[in-house]
C-alpha cells in the first residue's frame, strides 16, 4: 500500500458523484492498476478539522497523477472553482494529468467550465467519455501508458532499456565511425578506429543483449524518429517579443542528437547579431556574436540531454529580438530547483547512459557545471544573467540579449545625457540620482526626471525602498507596450 501512487480524482462532487466512484472502484478493483494506485476521493475521508480546500490542495501536491472529470456544471460562481485550482497546482507541480469530458454536446456548460475545458485542453490531450463504461475504458489506457512511458512496467529507467524493434542494422557505421576519433581526442576514449558496432556499443553499454537501448540509436541511429518521433528540435524565430504567426523563420530538425544539436546552435546563431574585429595581427578576424557560442551550445545540448524523452512534446528554441529561451520537456530531478542551478550542485542526468556519450565527445561536461557556466559566458559578455525555469511540465533556459541597441534607442528618444545613465549600469548593475548627476554634471532634479523617463520607458526598474534607498537595474528585456519589432524594421 505504502508504495502505491496516489491518484487524485478532481471533479464537481454533486454532479459528477457516480462517475468519481466509478473510477475509485475500477482501479482498486482491477488486478493491474491496483499494484499501482491508491485512488483518492474527498467523500471517502473522515472528518477532520481542517478546511476542504487545504485538504484538495494537500493532495494534489502528494498525488502522482491528476485525473480531472470535467461536465457541466463549473462549481464556483465566484473565482476560481475548486477543480480549476487543483488543475492549476498539477500543472505547476509537474503532475502527469488526464482530462475526461463528458458528453460530446457543449451547448449546456457553464461559460466558465467551457473556458476551463479550452485551458486545460491546451496543455493535455482531453478524452470524452459517453457513460461510466467509457469512462473507465479510456481511463485504462489512460493508466498503462502513464506506467509504461514512466518506466514502471518496464522497471527500468529509459536510457536502460531495449528500443523495441531495433537491431543493429539500425545503427549506422559512419555515425560510430566519426564519434571514435573524435572521442579519443577529447577524453582519451580506449576503442580504436574500425571497432566493430557491437564492440562500440557493448563499450558504452549501450546494448541489450544484441539489442540497442534507447540511447544508442539516439546517439547513432540511422534514423532515430523511426523508434522516438518525439526526438526532435523545433527552432522559431520571432520579430518581436512574442510567439505570433505567421512565424517568420521555423525550422524541425531530426537525426541523431549530435545532428540536432549542432543544427539548432548554427540557428540560433544565423539569428544573432555579430561584429568583426579589425585586422591588427594576420589576415583572418575574429567575429563575436550578442550572446556567447558557448552559452548557446550549454542551453541547446543540456534541453537534448536531459529532456524527458517519455513526453511527446519536442525541445524547442525560441529567438527573440530580446531574448532566446531553450524549452525542454521535463521537470528538474527532486533535488535541484532553479535557485541551485545558480549554486555549485551534483550532476544528476536524467538520461546518464546519452551523457556518457555526449561527455565523450566534448559536447557537456560531467561535473554539473553547464548552468554555472552559461551564467559566467553572458557575465563576461556583459550580458544579464540567464534564468532558469519550471513552467508546468516544461524546463525553460532564457539567454538575454543585448537588447539596448543603438537602433532601439533612437526610436526611444534617449538623450546623450541618458546614455550615461545606460552605460553607469551596464558597468554596475545599478545607477541612483546621486550618482548619476555627479557622473553627468546635471542637477539632481535632472538627474531624476531622466531616470524617470528611462523607468517609463521600460529601459530600467526601480529597486529598494522610497527615498534615499531607490536605485535602478537594467530590465532585462523589452516590454511589448515599448517596442515589438526588430531593429531597423519597426
Amino acid at each position: 500500500m505504502a508504495d502505491r501512487s496516489v491518484l487524485f480524482v478532481s471533479s464537481v462532487q454533486k454532479e459528477l458523484a457516480e462517475e468519481r466512484k466509478a473510477v475509485r472502484d475500477f482501479v482498486h478493483g482491477n488486478s493491474l492498476l491496483s499494484l499501482f494506485f491508491e485512488v483518492f476521493l474527498f467523500e471517502d475521508l473522515p472528518a477532520v478539522g481542517r478546511k476542504p480546500d487545504e485538504i484538495y490542495l494537500d493532495e494534489v501536491d502528494r498525488c502522482s497523477v491528476y485525473v480531472g472529470i470535467f461536465g457541466n456544471q463549473y462549481g464556483n460562481e465566484q473565482g476560481l472553482s475548486p477543480t480549476e485550482r487543483e488543475f492549476d497546482l498539477a500543472t505547476e507541480k509537474c503532475k502527469y494529468r488526464i482530462i475526461f469530458v463528458k458528453g460530446a454536446d457543449d451547448t449546456a456548460r457553464h461559460p466558465k467550465m467551457k473556458n476551463f475545458i479550452i485551458k486545460a485542453s491546451s496543455n493535455v490531450t482531453r478524452r470524452r467519455f459517453a457513460d461510466t463504461s467509457d469512462l473507465t475504458t479510456q481511463l485504462y489506457d489512460a493508466l498503462v501508458k502513464y506506467l509504461d512511458d514512466s518506466g514502471k512496467l518496464r522497471h527500468l529507467p529509459f536510457d536502460e532499456t531495449e528500443c523495441p524493434g531495433a537491431s543493429l542494422e539500425d545503427i549506422s557505421a559512419e555515425k560510430i565511425a566519426w564519434f571514435l576519433p573524435k572521442a579519443r581526442e577529447e577524453r582519451k576514449f580506449s576503442l580504436r578506429d574500425g571497432s566493430q558496432k557491437d564492440s562500440v556499443l557493448e563499450h558504452l553499454n549501450l546494448l541489450s543483449g544484441s539489442h540497442p537501448k534507447y540511447p544508442a540509436i539516439l546517439l547513432f541511429g540511422k534514423n532515430p524518429q523511426k523508434f522516438l518521433p518525439q526526438a526532435k528540435i523545433k527552432c522559431l524565430h520571432f520579430h518581436g517579443i512574442t510567439i505570433e504567426k505567421p512565424v517568420p523563420s521555423y525550422q524541425t530538425y531530426t537525426g541523431t542528437v549530435f545532428e540536432q544539436a549542432d543544427h539548432a546552435v548554427d540557428f540560433v546563431m544565423s539569428k544573432l547579431n555579430r561584429s568583426v574585429a579589425q585586422r591588427d595581427k594576420g589576415p583572418i578576424s575574429e567575429t563575436a556574436y550578442e550572446i556567447p557560442k558557448p552559452a548557446i551550445n550549454e542551453a541547446v545540448i543540456n534541453a537534448l540531454a536531459h529532456r524527458d524523452y517519455s513526453s511527446p512534446a519536442s525541445v524547442q528554441v525560441m529567438v527573440f529580438v530580446d531574448r532566446i529561451e531553450v524549452w525542454n520537456p521535463g521537470c528538474l530531478p527532486a533535488d535541484l530547483t532553479p535557485q541551485r542551478l545558480r549554486e555549485e550542485h551534483p550532476s544528476l542526468p536524467r538520461n546518464p547512459r546519452l551523457a556518457d556519450s555526449l561527455y565523450l565527445v566534448h559536447y557537456i561536461e560531467e561535473a554539473g557545471t553547464g548552468t554555472l557556466d552559461m551564467i559566467d559566458f553572458c557575465r563576461k559578455a556583459d550580458l544579464p544573467e540567464p534564468d532558469f525555469e519550471q513552467r508546468g511540465t516544461q524546463f525553460v533556459v532564457t539567454l538575454w540579449r543585448d537588447w539596448l541597441t543603438d537602433a532601439i534607442m533612437a526610436d526611444l528618444g534617449i538623450n546623450t545625457r541618458q546614455k550615461i545613465a545606460i552605460k553607469m549600469v551596464k558597468d554596475t548593475g545599478r545607477v541612483n540620482s546621486t550618482d548619476y548627476s555627479k557622473l553627468a554634471k546635471i542637477s539632481r532634479q535632472t538627474a531624476f526626471r531622466d531616470l524617470t523617463d528611462l523607468l517609463s520607458k521600460g529601459i530600467l526598474e526601480k529597486q529598494g525602498v522610497t527615498g534615499k534607498g531607490t536605485y535602478y537595474t537594467l530590465r532585462k528585456g523589452l516590454r511589448k507596450v515599448t517596442y515589438d519589432s526588430e531593429p531597423g524594421k519597426g
